[in-house]
């Protein structure tokens, strides 16, 4: 559904007295080209759209949980985060309950670790130290903390199950964005809720890289451009291309890494994340719109890595209650 908003402000002295003299100008403004069209997605779409952003904001949420527990633990002179990648792992989340419990001895935390964690269980120990004279009342902030964090998991996972059945007719269209470099089934979900299954409310994908703002702007007076700064477009769209980028140029041997070398002595990182954002939009569109399927052309994307990648993808939609055929290994795969 597409709804006229106003490109301007009307001030008081053109506004019309009667409602068809203000029709009237309106019209004139619109076949004026002065009128821009504003996306109004359908209900169902929009179900989509707030499935979707109240899970961002429950993540968001469990970043906020999980600064505050590292903030608790800094408190109590618990130094576990210096040891550990995240203090929301397997082996943190282990020591964390043991210590919520009542847990005592630093070593018996210490061997509740797993085993391929980098820190042996001697640094573990001295870090886990203060735990022998640790307070009751930051054993209950403990505990309160980490049933907080279930709470909002489980939350985030019901809200998965009910995006993946809200979404399971366009099932093909989230697997298709999904083996684009940079994205995963979640993001492809997120990136159809935005824009549609099919991208149908945009001609091209310069409309729709202009609605999301990832394209250059363009201010300019008198022949003269002023600015380049990307136009504001949808943030939620801009939030995820951002992160998709990031991710798409640590992709070894992909086109996006390729491209990321080549500009980024030039434009610098943050210029050159915009474009391979602004070129990942157009792809979306293609996806989208004309059902294709992206084919990566980096030179030193091999066979192994490839098939290893769609079957992440894969157990992440099965996860998601799709139902996907695996894919037949060729000759010679396993060894690629």
């Amino acid at each position: 559904m597409l709804l006229l908003s106003r490109s301007c402000n009307f001030s008081s002295q053109f506004l019309p007295t009667s409602p068809g003299r203000f029709l009237a100008k309106l019209v004139k403004r619109l076949v004026a080209r002065e009128l821009t069209l504003s996306f109004v997605p359908d209900a169902e779409q929009r179900l989509w759209r707030t499935v979707t952003r109240k899970k961002y904001q429950l993540r968001r949420d469990v970043v906020r949980l999980n600064n505050r527990l590292e903030a608790l633990l800094e408190e109590a002179h618990i130094k576990l985060s210096s040891l550990v990648s995240d203090l929301l792992g397997v082996s943190a989340r282990r020591m964390l309950k043991a210590l919520a419990d009542g847990e005592t001895n630093p070593a018996a935390l210490a061997a509740l670790a797993h085993e391929r964690l980098r820190a042996t269980p001697e640094q573990l120990c001295d870090a886990l130290g203060a735990c022998t004279e640790l307070k009751p009342v930051y054993r209950r902030l403990l505990k309160m903390t980490l049933e907080h964090l279930q709470i909002l998991e489980q939350q985030i996972g019901q809200l998965d199950q009910e995006l993946a059945t809200l979404l399971h007719p366009h099932q093909d269209a989230v697997q298709r964005l999904a083996e684009l470099p940079g994205f995963a089934v979640d993001s492809a979900q997120q990136i159809i809720a935005e824009v549609g299954p099919a991208a149908a409310t945009f001609p091209s994908e310069k409309c729709l890289s202009s609605w999301v703002g990832a394209c250059p702007g363009e201010e300019e007076s008198a022949g003269v451009n002023y600015s380049h700064r990307s136009p504001k477009g949808n943030r939620h769209m801009r939030r995820l291309l951002n992160q998709a980028a990031n991710a798409a140029v640590k992709v070894k041997g992909s086109i996006f890494e390729i491209i990321y070398r080549r500009c980024v002595p030039r434009l610098g990182h943050n210029q050159t994340i915009g474009v391979i954002a602004h070129r990942q939009c157009r792809l979306i569109w293609l996806i989208l719109h004309q059902r294709t399927r992206y084919e990566e052309r980096g030179p030193a994307i091999t066979i192994r890595s490839r098939y290893q990648r769609n079957w992440r993808m894969i157990r992440q939609l099965r996860q998601l209650g799709y139902r996907i055929e695996s894919p037949s290994p060729q000759p010679g795969q396993a060894h690629a």
